[in-house]
């Protein structure tokens, strides 16, 4: 089969045209794989759950005093496992126990340090 030579042009024009968008498009529009937005929901859950646990370990941390002088003599790296043993994250997933525990020792220490000495 015979094409008419103005076709040939135009369909090369839509050939090019089509991968140009798809530069465009995943260069600087924002669209992603299937995989990346499966990676992102997975992080977006991940944070959402920190968000909403890491309270709730205050909470517990604020119901035992002793225990919060002890997470503040631990090192920076030891202070979520001193969160888990506590027993302030045993509601927690085990998928997420360790950032929601992580989050939990920030705060608590932060809240320690931020407070005025007592009188």
């Amino acid at each position: 089969m015979k094409m008419p030579t103005s076709v040939k042009p135009a369909i090369w024009g839509a050939i090019g045209g089509a991968i140009a968008t798809m530069i465009v498009g995943f260069a600087w529009g924002g669209w992603v794989t299937g995989g990346t937005a499966g990676q992102m929901a997975s992080a977006g859950a991940e944070s959402a759950i920190v968000l909403a646990f890491a309270p709730l370990c205050v909470a517990k941390a604020e119901l035992q005093p002793e225990q919060i002088a002890g997470l503040k003599g631990e090192s920076y790296w030891k202070r979520s496992e001193f969160v888990v043993k506590a027993g302030w994250v045993a509601n927690v997933s085990e998928q997420y126990r360790s950032a929601v525990a992580e989050a939990c020792a920030v705060t608590v220490v932060e809240a320690l340090e931020a407070a005025p000495p007592p009188k």
